[in-house]
């Protein structure tokens, strides 16, 4: 980790990414966008994801950055779980479901990875630096 300089070097910020801009594509493509509702919650659960890894990394500190990926990963399941209510009201098809929700999979697979990554880790993060 003491090579990455910014959160926006993170791969799974920039899976996070792809994921959030794969939901605003659903939104604006579809009716979706007229389910204000279910439109509002998946678009803020995706985001949510990309925004709790860059803060939890701007914290500096390895206790809390683990922390804000634990609440990255819970909003990606929600996105996931959102996903299949769009997919139910048939706001997407079969395969556009099955492409992002094996996005939101392997998303929260790399989150739980990186999380027990820091748990293993000495590093405490800069802020603890002496």
């Amino acid at each position: 980790m003491s090579t990455i300089k910014q959160f926006e070097d993170l791969e799974i910020w920039q899976s996070a990414r792809i994921l959030c801009q794969d939901i605003h594509n659903i939104i604006t493509t579809t009716s979706l966008n007229n389910d204000y509702k279910l439109r509002d919650q998946i678009n803020s659960s995706s985001g949510s994801i990309m925004d709790n890894i860059a803060e939890g990394f701007e914290r500096n500190g390895k206790n809390e950055f683990r922390q804000f990926l634990s609440i990255a990963k819970g909003s990606c399941g929600e996105t996931r779980s959102q996903l299949y209510r769009v997919f139910d009201k048939k706001y997407i098809n079969q395969k556009k479901f099955e492409e992002i929700k094996e996005k939101t999979i392997v998303l929260s697979k790399k989150l739980n990875s990186f999380i027990n990554y820091l748990n293993r880790s000495n590093y405490d993060g800069t802020k603890y630096k002496k």
